[in-house]
């Protein structure tokens, strides 16, 4: 593939097989690879000194984090949701708690009903795809590639997806910004990116 327009169709293609595999694997077995994962995240959560943690709302057969996040709010750690406030635009992230009134934002996914904005420190990305190289694949908004970028100090960015969905490559471009750490059900990879 020597052109965006070849990788962006690829991409295209990986994404809807991979999204499809993903959900044909049935809730069971995603159970069973969620209680590895949390295990992952929960670890890795223990070494780092966080106050501030970026979630996501799962969403066609993602981990769902929400059980973990809500015991870290109780535990006094302030959590967040990724709102899409414009198109082509970062994300404003908005505090969350088990009690917070939600709406449907774009896809149709909850969001936080009230704007109270945080930023933080360290965010849990949803992922179609990844690579050894610690870039996403992710539903092709660009989003998080945007917002990662657009914040400073950049927050410490945890993928996670599962096994199934590990590429060779994304074929990443100028625009795609590597994770520090990639989590699925067999392992927490942590990726050497440039400062």
């Amino acid at each position: 593939m020597n052109t965006w327009a070849e990788i962006h169709q690829w991409r295209k293609e990986q994404r809807n097989a991979l999204l499809k595999s993903r959900v044909n694997t049935g809730i069971a077995l995603r159970r069973e690879w969620n209680q590895k994962i949390e295990i992952q995240v929960r670890d890795l959560l223990t070494q780092l000194h966080v106050h501030t943690v970026g979630f996501y709302w799962p969403f066609k057969g993602e981990f769902d984090s929400r059980p973990l996040v809500s015991e870290l709010v109780i535990a006094g750690i302030t959590a967040a949701l990724p709102v899409v406030v414009h198109p082509k635009m970062p994300l404003e992230f908005r505090r969350w708690t088990p009690d917070s009134e939600m709406e449907a934002g774009v896809y149709g996914i909850p969001i936080p009903r009230e704007r109270n904005i945080v930023t933080p420190d360290l965010v849990l990305a949803p992922m179609v795809a990844f690579d050894s190289a610690g870039y996403r694949l992710g539903y092709g908004g660009g989003y998080y590639d945007r917002t990662l970028a657009s914040l400073s100090p950049r927050p410490f960015a945890i993928g996670i997806a599962y096994e199934l969905s590990r590429l060779e490559t994304i074929h990443p471009q100028v625009h795609d910004i590597p994770l520090d750490v990639v989590i699925t059900e067999t392992a927490a990879r942590r990726i050497h990116r440039q400062q």
